[in-house]
């Protein structure tokens, strides 16, 4: 396993503001480094809260730029857009100001948008100053699901792509993701899990035994490239 740090909260409001608090302070370290920062989310039901919070952060948020982990292959306006949820919990109040780049391009499926999401990624200011991931109940992360078509090289730690389509029997909708070696190219790297199901997965996900040895998102806890926090709450 990588360097993992396991920080408990109360309750998801505590939750929230420690993340916020924690995640401003990495955009303020690019912004006095670089004159910039940059930010990448998770979509789901988990992160609204701290998108919420981090809205209010004081910060320079017109140089600030934000781009998601991953997303489902529907229109922007689409109830399950994570677009649709940045746009609409986090880039508010003073984050309004923030530049968004959105993964989803208008094309008719993830593999003919590819060429444009990974033009997008490419031309961003990388390392990110911050990446926030989640996780599932089957312990995938980002759009790493098991089964997916394309997990092995979206997992791959020497891969090239920055971007990839991804198709899995629970994914639902067509998906397209950041591969495991763009996220890592952060400055900081969270992870960000609520309820007591989900620290059950996390918990197996770290002792890797039984079923829990082919979890995705061990292939984030156990890289040794950049430690991970992890942001737990009931």
């Amino acid at each position: 396993m990588s360097k993992v740090s396991l920080h408990e909260f109360s309750d998801r409001v505590a939750q929230a503001r420690g993340l916020s608090s924690s995640v401003a302070s990495q955009l303020r370290d690019g912004l006095r480094q670089r004159g910039q920062a940059l930010l990448a989310v998770s979509g789901g039901t988990t992160p609204a809260q701290f998108f919420a919070q981090l809205a209010q952060e004081r910060l320079d948020w017109a140089k600030v730029r934000v781009t998601l982990v991953d997303e489902r292959w529907v229109a922007a306006d689409d109830a399950r857009s994570n677009a649709r949820l940045v746009q609409t919990t986090l880039l508010r109040h003073g984050a309004a100001a923030a530049g968004f780049v959105p993964l989803y391009t208008g094309a008719a499926t993830p593999e003919l948008g590819l060429a444009e999401a990974e033009v997008r990624i490419g031309a961003l200011p990388l390392p990110f100053d911050a990446v926030v991931l989640g996780m599932g109940d089957d312990g995938h992360t980002a759009s790493f699901f098991p089964g997916g078509d394309h997990l092995a090289a979206a997992l791959d730690l020497q891969g090239s792509a920055r971007v990839l389509p991804m198709r899995a029997p629970a994914a639902g909708e067509p998906r397209i993701t950041l591969s495991l070696p763009a996220l890592l190219a952060t400055r900081a790297l969270y992870l960000l899990i609520a309820g007591a199901d989900k620290r059950v997965v996390f918990d197996a996900a770290l002792r890797g035994t039984g079923a829990a040895a082919h979890y995705p998102i061990r292939a984030v806890l156990g890289q040794q490239r950049v430690p991970v926090a992890v942001y737990w709450s009931p």
